[in-house]
């Protein structure tokens, strides 16, 4: 045997060296695979996680970079993009008592000379009321919403406790103007009465801030109605106004306003009685203004077929009431002359024969029963009977009373009655082309195109004469009711209204002008209805109003009267 052949046996040692050594290297290989498996692992989760904040969310830091470039609240504007409501940045003044932090008194000068030279950079300050607030020691606001150069004289002073914070503030830059329409904000941010109050969590949104909310309103058409309507309450020595333009077609709002009006710039007691919207939270027996809206039912219903068809004009005597008008007519009447001469007797022959149930249902449709439709928080519920109506009620209602509804329902009854028959619900938000909301029937587009041509004699030759505006076609009806009081109606208190529309070829819009408690003045000719009151305000206004809105005066073009014409009596 070869002796080579044989291994000689190792060493223990040596064997236990070389298991040693893989286990060493084994472990090793193990610790490299784990730790880039976390390695691995926190990769992936950090791919993951900039992913989600790229493709889900922004990075928080991009959110914050964006918040803080965005306004505290939004801003709204007219439909035109002029700006209504705004942030903007301004100072306050603040009393801080431990601002000079050595244990001594917090004012240099003593609490009333302090008082003193504040009231000297603003008048309007209570000195009185600024010393005691000083004299107790008590951190909190002296005054909100200072202006830069005022800040700096404050500064002046030297005082270390009058404190200056940067804070921003909700400015109004067309000042009173939409005031009702906009509301206010508070001192702590939130909207009040109008679409601030309506849009108060878009406005504060901030995914919805950024972009401001453009209203229905028409800055510049606006202005007009205010203007317009404040020369006629100031003419007449009346206590209110109450105005809208309205797009006949989309319900659309393009002016709204109501006299005495107030700043959000500066809400406080004295204009808090201000604050009321009589456009839209107060009712009023309209008067007159509903006679077209009754024979509009009637000829919808068939009960009017012929409008040459003369009707007693003698007082009605019914359930212990006589229905008579203000001054004797003539024998008969028949239905152009009825709504020319505005007869209250005549009305209530044709609502008479239209009959209690049918009125009943037209006005419900026509929005009477309910508050007005709009964005408004403050919006009036109407005084309406319910159950069936009586006879005597609904002839009553025919020509105005008996119903109390706000000045927004007459116009969008008005609307309904001339755009061909649809009533739509008032907005103050712009509608874009072709999203008008649809609306429902109310009347057949052949009564609408009738009654255009009644409420276009009406100023042609009747009460609404004084409404006429050369070459823009105007159409409407007067109403002049007695507000009611204690024991009945007040004789002396008028509600003077003219719901007009114009052009009535193809109505375009309806402007209501309203006047409160018109006294009879020489710019009245001493009267105190509407046909001298309010009547002259649209026209005055729409003159001014129309080339804005598209509708420029024609003196070639009119809606065609040529059959209604010979039913007239006369002319004058």
């Amino acid at each position: 045997m070869n002796a080579y052949a044989i291994s000689a046996p190792q060493a223990p040692g040596r064997v236990h060296l070389v298991d040693i050594r893989r286990k060493a290297l084994l472990l090793a290989q193990l610790r490299v695979l784990l730790i880039g498996a976390v390695f691995l692992a926190l990769a992936a989760a950090a791919l993951l996680r900039i992913a989600y904040l790229g493709v889900v969310q922004p990075a928080p830091s991009q959110r914050s970079m964006a918040d803080a470039l965005l306004p505290p609240r939004g801003e709204i504007t007219d439909r035109n993009g002029v700006p209504l409501a705004r942030a903007f940045p301004a100072y306050a003044l603040w009393f801080n008592p431990t601002a000079m932090d050595d244990g001594g008194p917090p004012l240099v000068q003593s609490a009333k000379t302090v008082a003193h030279r504040l009231r000297e950079i603003f008048p309007d300050l209570d000195e009185a009321e600024i010393a005691r607030k000083l004299a107790s020691g008590k951190s909190g606001y002296l005054r909100r919403r200072i202006l830069p150069e005022d800040a700096n004289k404050v500064m002046a002073l030297g005082e270390l406790a009058l404190e200056l914070p940067r804070e921003t503030d909700r400015h109004y830059p067309q000042g009173s103007m939409a005031a009702h329409v906009l509301g206010y904000v508070d001192e702590d941010g939130k909207g009040h009465v109008g679409m601030e109050s309506a849009l108060n969590d878009q406005l504060l949104d901030p995914a919805r801030r950024g972009t401001p909310v453009a209203l229905s309103i028409d800055a510049r058409v606006q202005g007009a109605l205010e203007d317009e309507l404040r020369r006629g309450m100031l003419s007449v020595n009346a206590v209110g106004a109450a105005g809208i333009v309205l797009d006949v077609d989309t319900g659309e709002v393009l002016a709204l306003a109501s006299l005495p009006e107030f700043d959000p710039n500066k809400v406080d007691k004295d204009s808090q009685k201000y604050i009321f919207n009589k456009v839209t939270n107060q009712v009023y027996e309209l008067g007159s203004t509903f006679k077209p809206l009754a024979v509009a039912a009637a000829i919808d219903a068939g009960t009017v077929t012929d409008l040459s068809r003369r009707y007693s004009a003698a007082p009605i005597h019914i359930g212990g009431f006589t229905i008579k008008d203000s001054h004797p007519l003539g024998a008969t009447l028949n239905v152009p002359e009825t709504l020319i001469h505005s007869s209250n007797i005549v009305t209530a022959h044709i609502v008479d024969d239209l009959g209690a149930a049918r009125l009943k249902q037209v006005m419900a449709d026509l929005g009477f029963n309910e508050r007005p439709y709009i964005e408004l928080p403050a919006r009036g519920f109407p005084i309406w009977a319910s159950g069936e109506w009586p006879r005597l009620r609904a002839m009553t209602v025919g020509y105005g009373h008996g119903i109390a509804v706000t000045p927004l329902h007459l116009a969008t009854a008005y609307a309904a009655m001339v755009n061909g028959g649809i009533w739509r619900p008032a907005t103050l938000h712009k509608i874009e082309p072709g999203q008008a909301n649809r609306g429902r029937r109310v009347f057949k587009a052949s009564t609408s195109a009738r009654m255009n041509q009644l409420l276009r004699m009406i100023a042609l030759y009747g009460t609404g004469r004084k409404a006429d505006a050369p070459g823009f076609r105007v159409g409407g009806k007067t109403g002049s009711a007695e507000k009611p009081g204690a024991g009945g109606y007040n004789r002396t208190s008028l509600v003077s209204t003219f719901a007009a529309a114009f052009p009535m070829d193809k109505p375009r819009y309806v402007v209501i002008s309203m006047m409160d408690e018109p006294k009879g003045t020489v710019a009245s000719s001493f009267q105190r209805t509407a046909a001298y009151t309010a009547a002259p305000v649209i026209a005055r206004l729409v003159p001014r109003i129309g080339p804005i809105l598209g509708v420029m005066p024609d003196d070639s073009r009119d809606i065609d009267l040529t059959d209604l014409k010979p039913l007239i009596g006369s002319e004058e």
